[in-house]
């Protein structure tokens, strides 16, 4: 059931976005791909989708090359959200949602009873039942990336990746989006998520990747991958650490430490 990157290297316009990525995401769990601005994350979740084909290397999907498989299959099988996905036409937020459902009907089919539900489970976990009826040019942004998000969990794919999915979200949908997408990987999809915000992803990830320079530097627990040494390699930044009120840990990026360096050499750091 893993869906994996296999010495994957992408040239982008002959500069190398990605080099020799080897990863395995397994399901049930829920994986941050963190890394500075252009480390090559967005391209990751690409090739994981099967929207950009590696120049070298391969991705699997339960031991399948992704490639022989058809574009309906992928569909049903990974649902994908990106950092500027639009809608193309004005529809109500339940028609967003429902365009979920089209891997899993032929075409011009009329939407089934299973559709429905499916749809409406969605829209539930995303709390935008309320915005059902409403025109998506209407909506604030933040409303319209929940709605992007329940179309994708709408898919009810056993795999889902999500480009930045907290970015347009105020603190209170941030903290509701990502505890649906730890309780959506304890459910037993595997959940895959670029993200920014590292005190978020220590907090609800199961798993942290951290790429560099189109480099694989760390594949950790959040706690070994977010390492004071690694975030300064990584980010530049150091960090405060300390014990919240529900007796989790949290870290917080606080200051430049002067000591990122873009990341050339081939040194990984897994657990």
């Amino acid at each position: 059931m893993s869906l994996g990157l296999h010495e994957a290297h992408v040239t982008l316009d002959g500069r190398a976005i990605l080099s020799d990525i080897d990863l395995t995401f397994q399901p049930g769990r829920f994986v941050g791909l963190v890394g500075p601005n252009g480390a090559g994350k967005t391209t990751l979740l690409r090739v994981l989708a099967g929207l950009i084909t590696p120049n070298r290397g391969r991705v699997t999907l339960e031991a399948r090359p992704l490639a022989d498989m058809g574009r309906e299959e992928r569909a049903r099988r990974i649902a994908a959200l990106f950092q500027g996905a639009g809608v193309g036409w004005p529809m109500t937020v339940r028609e967003i949602v429902a365009l979920g459902r089209l891997p899993h009907r032929r075409a011009f089919a009329s939407p089934t009873e299973v559709d429905d539900a499916a749809v409406a489970r969605a829209m539930a976990r995303t709390d935008i039942l309320h915005l059902a009826a409403r025109a998506e040019p209407t909506l604030s942004s933040g409303e319209r990336m929940r709605a992007l998000l329940a179309r994708a969990l709408a898919v009810e794919a056993p795999w889902l990746l999500v480009d930045e999915p907290v970015t347009a979200l105020d603190p209170a949908h941030q903290i509701d989006a990502m505890a649906l997408l730890r309780r959506t990987a304890q459910d037993g999809t595997g959940v895959v998520a670029v993200l920014h915000d590292l005190t978020l992803a220590s907090r609800f990830c199961d798993r942290i990747v951290v790429l560099t320079g189109g480099r694989l530097l760390a594949d950790d627990t959040p706690e070994e991958a977010l390492t004071d040494v690694l975030l300064a390699r990584a980010f530049g930044v150091t960090a405060e650490r300390g014990w919240a009120s529900d007796g989790s840990r949290y870290i917080l990026p606080w200051a430049r430490s002067g000591a990122q360096t873009e990341e050339r050499d081939d040194v990984t750091i897994t657990g």
